[in-house]
């Protein structure tokens, strides 16, 4: 049996829909999985069982990585394809069953409208990450045994999405101090090399005895392995807020300029936190992602920590 998955090329859309595929898989365990995804989330897929390949998307001038993907599954009759990018390309594909998400998206968070496209409604399945051994190995070195861990990204792919530094740095003082959540933790901070700069803030105000610094260390398996090891994460609307849900930590995103009832963390250890303003007094016309600023200073470190409290006695009482 052949499988043809084609999933996004963003990493948090590409974890959102990796609960079908886990489904897929535990319904045909023996079948052949082909996947189809952009290269930032190629990696996320390299351990699925029973992997013959992945077709990377690099974005090509006219559509033409759309040809290309064709170019590299037409020899085929596949059993099932989910096409949950709705290319016209994946039509001529040969098929016995298929699945596609269309224009017109049914209501609820990103997870059920994934799930309803292959007849699931009411019982999505959750996004999953099949971590390698080899990245379990490397995140036991990186964050060793000891003190809990508190996981944060302050950063997001554009900048209006991002709490600013400050309010990290006020937020993990309470979160670790004595009468916080997680009193005297270490705090493992992540993000991408190029967002360094964005981060070094909170960074620099960790006391180098309690401070991970994975910042543009890793690749997304590896973060996906050390975000296990952590306690908790809190961070801005973005793939690593996606991913540590996946991982099943308890997870808090706050949200802005972003839609939570489409893209929070999802599961029973996944909460959200927005501004104050709603999402169509924040969003601005002619919005450019490029150049505008944070637009989360409606949403204090007060209303944050209050989350945070009651994620995590939500997590002790589902542990106890």
């Amino acid at each position: 049996m052949k499988i043809l998955f084609i999933t996004s090329t963003r990493v948090g859309d590409a974890i959102l829909s990796s609960g079908l595929l886990a489904r897929l898989i535990a319904d045909h365990p023996d079948a052949r999985i082909t996947i189809a995804c952009g290269p930032a989330a190629e990696i996320l897929f390299r351990n699925v069982p029973n992997l013959d390949r992945i077709v990377v998307l690099d974005k090509m001038l006219f559509s033409m990585h759309w040809v290309a993907m064709w170019g590299a599954v037409a020899g085929f009759i596949w059993d099932v394809i989910v096409d949950l990018r709705n290319t016209p390309m994946s039509y001529p594909l040969l098929a016995k069953r298929r699945y596609r998400l269309g224009r017109k998206k049914p209501l609820g968070h990103r997870v059920e409208q994934l799930a309803a496209v292959m007849g699931l409604d009411g019982q999505p399945p959750a996004p999953k990450v099949w971590v390698s051994n080899e990245a379990q190995a490397s995140a036991i070195a990186l964050i060793p045994d000891g003190s809990p861990v508190l996981a944060t990204c302050p950063t997001a792919n554009w900048s209006a999405k991002t709490w600013r530094p400050g309010n990290f740095v006020d937020l993990i003082d309470r979160l670790t101090a004595p009468g916080g959540i997680l009193p005297g933790a270490r705090i493992a901070v992540f993000g991408r090399d190029d967002e360094r700069p964005m981060a070094l803030r909170v960074i620099d105000s960790i006391p180098e005895d309690r401070r991970i610094d994975l910042v543009g260390r890793l690749d997304l398996m590896d973060v996906g392995a050390c975000l296990e090891r952590a306690t908790f994460y809190v961070g801005n609307d973005s793939g690593l807020m996606h991913l540590a849900a996946a991982v099943g930590i308890p997870t808090l995103g706050l949200f802005g300029p972003s839609l939570d009832e489409l893209y929070a963390p999802w599961g029973p250890l996944g909460a959200s936190v927005r501004a104050d303003k709603s999402f169509n007094e924040i969003f601005p016309e002619n919005f450019d992602h490029q150049d505008t600023d944070s637009l989360m200073d409606s949403l204090t470190v007060d209303t944050v920590e209050k989350a945070a409290h009651d994620l995590w006695r939500c997590a002790l009482e589902a542990a106890a």
